[in-house]
């Protein structure tokens, strides 16, 4: 009985301590934060193929997939990506740019601890598990269409 009254008091305290949201304002930021995002990565492949009309489409991709993930990391060192998730909250984090702050972050928070320590064990706390779970995933559905394949 004491444990139900303490979790009651407890589960009390977290809901006075948890900030209040509005949830339309939170959402209309997160779609024009994250529409805002796949806007510039539509600019900048736009960009690439006006610059080098030669190159494929698939390339140019890749290409923008990496500005972006290079400006999100420079935005995250400078401290200003963390701002625009509190703005825009999945937003923000939905995009490439959001997986490229979660290995960012915690490299640049364990800095102190030494490169190898810090930086290069931290990195991956965040993203690791996504990470793994997409590889499994990956190797369980490329194993299930090989199945397929076959019949």
């Amino acid at each position: 009985m004491e444990d139900k009254t303490r979790n009651e008091q407890y589960n009390n305290y977290v809901k006075a301590k948890i900030p209040k949201t509005k949830p339309w304002p939170s959402l209309f930021y997160s779609f024009l934060v994250g529409g805002g995002i796949c806007l510039l990565g539509q600019g900048i492949n736009d960009l690439i193929m006006l610059i080098l009309p030669n190159i494929s489409q698939v390339s140019a991709w890749a290409y923008t997939l990496i500005i972006l993930i290079f400006l999100a990391s420079i935005l995250t060192g400078f401290g200003v990506y963390d701002q625009i998730g509190k703005f825009a909250g999945g937003g923000s984090i939905v995009p490439i740019t959001g997986f490229s702050n979660s290995i960012a972050s915690p490299s640049i928070e364990f800095r102190s601890e030494g490169i190898v320590y810090g930086i290069c064990v931290k990195m991956f706390t965040i993203a690791g598990p996504v990470i793994v779970f997409g590889t499994c995933a990956s190797i369980v559905v490329g194993f299930i269409y090989w199945i397929v394949g076959l019949f």
